[in-house]
């Protein structure tokens, strides 16, 4: 005979509510969440501090519910904000507070494009307690072995083998119960992003902005904190505050800033908007590895667009150093994502974001059509993961390079783009050349000093001025159709 199974304490189970209002269904959302999360960190308190429970402790994610029974197609010009046909969708949702925003706004689009109510209930997923407690000042949760008891006998804990990346990478098109996906990512997708967010940057995803730059160099950082301060001054931009390392925010620019003893591993910066329509600044360092971890968590926050603005090695005689590169394609031989997304699939250009840099450089430069040339050069940009191929037999990498027609090399941004088109966020590269091993001039000390006092300033407010026109630009124009597959999810 079998024991009994360990009972389970859950909140008081609450049957599903349909909306016709996507304000009051995110309302819900919310309410539900508190609840959860609220019932998780008071027990996982009092078991902390006392004798392991005599039940197990579980609460569950909310969940957003709709069925589609027609086949009426609707705007074909639209990329997002649609099911593709009949069915019931759903999906799992965290921290309603932070994406109120988002969800509002995709849930109104598939009530007005399909005519549906939404049902919000909670769902059949556990919230791990290290999610549930996160950010809960009052709650810690301790490490492994400083309990009595082991936490995941009492309570859910975070679960790998259920976080992944199936649904952008097109490997999963069914949920559990055979309903099918309504966002890109889970909730506990989400949550474990958060965590890793927080983690690797030094500040919380309630400041990152819709349009945000990476860079692999701290002199663009500098220059970003120096255009904060001026853009606080001068409040033409509708920006409010700036978000340095730790969380620093302030809202003046002779605001003080103190420099952490310890930096994360990819400082980033926030220049705020009321609207979350601001910059985030991320300086992801060398290589295509950062590259990828930076994007595979910011991805979760669906912003706008996200740039590259950072150095590169230029690989035409005719280039100077100083001279810019707008990436139109991209040799990928950094390998990280090549069990995502195999080298074979094209990551093109998008039209939105390649007019909105080229008008920023003309804009800061002052020049215009064919002078523009002088200083620009549209290509292929290859991005490698051996920072030192230089020292390797020069047939194979310089004959591959010209054979792509590369005009530039780098160990990021092809990595950037290709997340980017895999998790449907608009992605472009703008770099600008610092050597040209190529031809004899490298990157050594003293050589690009003056380089960088002259160029990164120029560079970065063209990033800027890149994004601020971007913003300017309707949200379903920048979401381009290309980013989207045959059997695509609704939200955005």
């Amino acid at each position: 005979m079998q024991d009994d199974p360990i009972p389970v304490l859950t909140p008081e189970h609450t049957d599903p509510q349909a909306f016709d209002d996507a304000a009051l269904a995110v309302a819900r959302l919310e309410s539900l969440y508190a609840e959860a999360t609220s019932f998780l960190a008071s027990h996982f308190s009092q078991a902390v501090q006392g004798a392991k429970p005599a039940t197990r402790v579980r609460a569950f994610y909310p969940e957003i519910r709709l069925t589609v029974i027609s086949h009426a197609k609707v705007d074909s010009r639209l990329s997002f904000g649609h099911v593709s046909g009949p069915g019931t969708y759903a999906t799992t949702i965290t921290r309603p507070d932070l994406f109120r925003a988002y969800l509002t706004q995709q849930i109104a689009l598939l009530m007005e494009n399909h005519g549906v109510t939404v049902q919000i209930g909670p769902s059949a997923t556990p919230i791990p307690v290290h999610f549930a407690v996160a950010g809960n000042p009052t709650v810690a949760v301790p490490q492994e072995g400083v309990l009595e008891f082991s936490l995941r006998d009492v309570f859910d804990v975070p679960d790998l083998a259920t976080t992944n990346d199936d649904i952008v990478n097109g490997t999963r098109t069914f949920n559990d119960d055979g309903s099918m996906p309504l966002a890109p990512f889970t909730a506990q997708r989400v949550d474990y992003s958060l965590a890793r967010l927080s983690h690797y940057t030094a500040t919380d995803a309630v400041h990152f902005q819709n349009h945000v730059l990476f860079t692999n160099y701290q002199f663009y950082v500098d220059e970003f904190e120096c255009y904060a301060r001026a853009m606080l001054a001068d409040k033409s931009q509708g920006y409010v505050s700036f978000v340095a390392t730790g969380n620093q925010e302030i809202f003046t620019p002779d605001g003080a800033i103190v420099q952490p003893s310890k930096m994360p591993q990819m400082p980033t910066y926030h220049l705020k908007r009321a609207d979350g329509q601001g910059i985030t600044l991320v300086n992801i360092g060398v290589g295509p590895s950062n590259a990828k971890t930076a994007t595979d968590h910011i991805a979760v926050l669906r912003p706008h667009a996200w740039l590259m603005v950072g150095h590169c090695a230029g690989l035409r005689n005719s280039q100077s150093l100083g001279d810019f590169c707008l990436a139109h394609a991209y040799l990928r031989e950094d390998h990280v994502l090549d069990d995502d997304l195999p080298v074979w699939v094209p990551i093109p250009a998008l039209a939105e974001i390649q007019i909105a840099l080229e008008e920023a450089v003309a804009e800061v430069t002052q020049l215009k059509g064919y002078e523009l040339k002088r200083i620009m050069r549209t290509g292929t940009v290859a991005t490698i993961d051996n920072r030192n191929w230089e020292l390797r037999d020069q047939s194979g990498p310089v004959r591959r390079l010209s054979q792509s027609r590369a005009i530039a090399l780098d160990m990021e941004s092809a990595t950037i783009a290709a997340n980017g088109f895999r998790f449907r966020v608009p992605y472009g590269t703008l770099l600008c050349v610092s050597d040209k091993p190529l031809h004899g001039e490298l990157k050594l000390p003293g050589m690009a000093s003056d380089f960088y006092k002259t160029q990164v300033s120029r560079h970065l407010q063209i990033g800027i001025r890149a994004m601020e026109r971007l913003r300017e630009t309707p949200v379903a124009r920048i979401h381009s159709r290309k980013l989207r597959s045959f059997e695509e999810t609704a939200f955005l």
